[in-house]
């Protein structure tokens, strides 16, 4: 892959990071600040599981903040684009869909398979 197009998905990595700590911290403000204490426990319970489901999400985030980190050494690597599986190149396609991936397309079908059967 040329360095044209590494520095383009280095920069789409970099602003994705950007955007998901931007909406990690303001989740983390926003929780801190509302401390709405209802009095009735539906209300209550309906608060706290907005709450679980908010860090749910959050912690997925975190998780792809964490791929986002080893694509980007990838393409300080120079691996970035390559099938860990087969070796061959990942098309430019499934990189612009799925910036993070690590397996060309027919590579990740055969993986579902093999996932699909157990």
């Amino acid at each position: 892959m040329d360095s044209e197009k590494l520095e383009y998905f280095k920069n789409v990595l970099l602003e994705e990071i950007r955007v998901l700590r931007e909406e990690a911290g303001r989740t983390v403000s926003e929780m801190t600040s509302d401390t709405t204490n209802f009095p009735d426990p539906n209300d209550r319970a309906t608060q706290e599981s907005d709450r679980n489901f908010e860090l749910r999400i959050r912690d997925r985030e975190r998780k792809l903040i964490n791929k986002i980190k080893e694509a980007l050494q990838r393409i300080e690597d120079g691996t970035f684009g390559i099938c860990e599986i087969c070796e061959e190149d990942i098309s430019e396609a499934r990189l612009k869909a799925r910036p993070v991936t690590t397996l060309c397309i027919d590579c990740k079908m055969d993986q579902e398979q093999k996932e699909k059967l157990r």
